[in-house]
């Protein structure tokens, strides 16, 4: 399998690393595929479990200070660390499920015009209904190549990846720039979206899994989709002419279908309540030049950006 990749690197960004990166990073070792180095870029917290440093000699450790962690800044370090032709990058919560994740992220890269494929995000045991009918909505079972014809139908979910778990073509990656230096959120869209501009396609690997989800608040949901929102608005060459307000509809009346028919009567009212802060958190975030930076400042996740 995957004749033409010489080497593979993973990418991980942390911040308060617990027992579960460790856990995560042992997971990686022991992959089927073996990958070559894992660059661990953490943002300095006082946290930091010892036993990272003593896993494996191609585990690389770099420290950066909280002020220079930037969501697409901090990644596109770690790919200026490595020389592989495939760039892996996780979040620290995310687990495999298997031994065979990345060869099955990397499947889709025999086809040459493919720059980019992600995993598939499953619920963890903990997660909340409302949570788990989401991962459901946006990582369905079947596999799939997106492109620019499939715009007119998939519209916005068109561009989607995610950073939790994707796998990036380095001669790609580096034709379009690499992520984002400076943005509030959304970095891998943004580099997906652009991909598929220039004529690639992006791949979406169910049989790729890892455990991965959010128990979020709706002050934690409102937060993010203000983010979430000026990302968008920061770049309307992308974003503009597709807009994402279809596929949230979508959601809505997939979820409150599921709730009515399953009779989860209960937690409609939640539902209504996070939806509420979700549609809020958007609307203002997409409109955030228009806003005192003192509100901008209560409404976003991160601070340390407009600093």
């Amino acid at each position: 399998m995957m004749e033409n990749v010489r080497a593979v690197d993973i990418i991980i960004p942390t911040y308060r690393p617990d027992k579960k990166v460790v856990e995560l990073v042992r997971t990686l070792l022991s992959q089927s595929y073996p990958v070559g180095n894992i660059y661990i870029i953490d943002t300095k917290s006082g946290v930091f479990p010892q036993e990272l440093y003593h896993l494996s000699e191609n585990v690389h450790i770099k420290h950066i200070e909280p002020k220079e962690f930037d969501h697409g800044g901090t990644r596109h370090l770690g790919a200026k660390l490595s020389n592989a032709e495939i760039l892996v990058y996780m979040t620290q919560d995310a687990i495999p499920k298997d031994e065979f994740l990345i060869a099955y992220l990397l499947e889709a890269f025999q086809e040459e015009d493919v720059a980019a494929a992600y995993a598939r995000q499953l619920p963890l045991e903990d997660c909340h209904l409302l949570e788990k009918i989401t991962r459901d909505f946006n990582y369905p079972e079947q596999s799939r190549f997106k492109s620019k014809e499939d715009l007119s139908t998939l519209g916005i979910k068109t561009y989607f990846c995610s950073n939790v778990c994707a796998a990036y073509r380095r001669s790609v990656y580096d034709e379009l720039g690499g992520f984002e230096k400076k943005t509030i959120f959304n970095e891998d869209m943004i580099m997906a979206a652009r991909m598929i501009q220039k004529g690639y396609r992006i791949y979406y690997a169910a049989k790729a899994q890892v455990s991965h989800s959010h128990n979020y608040s709706g002050i934690q949901q409102f937060h993010r989709n203000f983010d979430l929102a000026v990302s968008q608005a920061d770049h309307p060459e992308i974003f503009d002419d597709v807009p994402s307000e279809g596929e949230g509809l979508r959601l809505v009346k997939t979820t409150l279908l599921y709730l009515l028919r399953k009779k989860e009567f209960t937690s409609i009212p939640e539902f209504i309540y996070k939806t509420g802060c979700k549609y809020l958190g958007y609307q203002l975030g997409k409109h955030y030049k228009q806003l005192p930076k003192g509100i901008i400042m209560r409404c976003t996740m991160n601070p340390r950006y407009w600093q």
